[in-house]
């Protein structure tokens, strides 16, 4: 059966002179029109990648055209219209992507771009939402170590980011755990740390402590050589400056720093490190 609001491999069943007809299989019983495609150069029995959504009669229908975001996919739309019960975002397909209100933050207007994600509605069209926390659920069969992929939904500089895991799982990345600068969208992959009681999970996305130290290390070496083989940073510095400076935690920092000691490649003193 066709899927509304996928991509998926379907085949030319019959040309008429309104388009193309295709199905599921070779010469399968159910089709539908493969529309804006009136003048088609396809075969019969062609596998062809389609989009299938319902136009504006309900009827299932399919377009060679893959729109931005197919259905639980999250990524940006432009806000190209409003109405009294919400907004039109353009998906670049032959129907725009309708954003209720109450799925929708405070201030949109026409010409932002928004981060959302696709749904079907209860009337099979496609519908959007920026509120991507209410529509994820707990990641099941998760656990500590595995690395995952996700993207950026929100970031609160006091608590951490929210990131969607494989579009669908609640995942949760510490303030602690950012020492690099993650923005809103961006695909990221991550470690889980940490399986909460409700099924949610906690993301680092550094390396583990045995591998992360040899990336520290090299940030440390690379910044004495940029700065003469001096730096004004030591184990007594505050966690913050090390931060800026570096973009690591002070605990990382010290775990590199008595590494590189015992390997005789810095010397340590009481506010900096120098490069032998």
């Amino acid at each position: 059966m066709f899927k509304l609001g996928y991509m998926q491999t379907a085949y030319v069943n019959r040309l008429t002179a309104y388009g193309a007809y295709i199905s599921e299989e070779p010469n399968g019983e159910k089709e539908i029109l493969l529309e804006g495609d009136k003048k088609t150069t396809l075969t019969v029995d062609t596998a062809i990648e389609v989009f299938v959504y319902q136009n504006k009669s309900d009827q299932m229908v399919a377009s060679l055209k893959r729109p931005i975001l197919c259905v639980d996919e999250i990524g940006w739309l432009k806000v190209v219209g409003k109405v009294k019960s919400g907004f039109f975002l353009d998906n670049q397909s032959e129907r725009d992507a309708f954003m209720p209100n109450d799925a929708a933050k405070r201030g949109v207007k026409i010409g932002d771009r928004v981060l959302v994600k696709v749904l079907l509605d209860d009337r099979k069209s496609l519908s959007a939402t920026m509120r991507i926390y209410d529509v994820l659920t707990s990641m099941p069969d998760a656990k500590v170590g595995d690395t995952v992929e996700g993207v950026v939904y929100d970031i609160k500089s006091d608590m951490g980011a929210f990131i969607a895991v494989s579009n669908q799982y609640h995942g949760f990345v510490p303030k602690h755990e950012r020492y690099r600068e993650i923005v809103e969208g961006a695909v990221i992959q991550a470690r889980i740390t940490k399986i909460r009681e409700d099924g949610k999970v906690n993301l680092s996305i550094r390396q583990k402590a045995s591998e992360q130290i040899h990336d520290d290390e090299a940030v440390i070496l690379s910044e004495l050589e940029k700065n003469n083989g001096l730096l004004n940073l030591s184990d007594h510095s505050d966690p913050e400056v090390i931060k800026v400076q570096l973009n690591m935690s002070k605990r990382a920092f010290k775990r590199a720093i008595g590494k590189l000691y015992k390997e005789g490649k810095i010397e340590l003193n009481e506010a900096s490190i120098k490069l032998r």
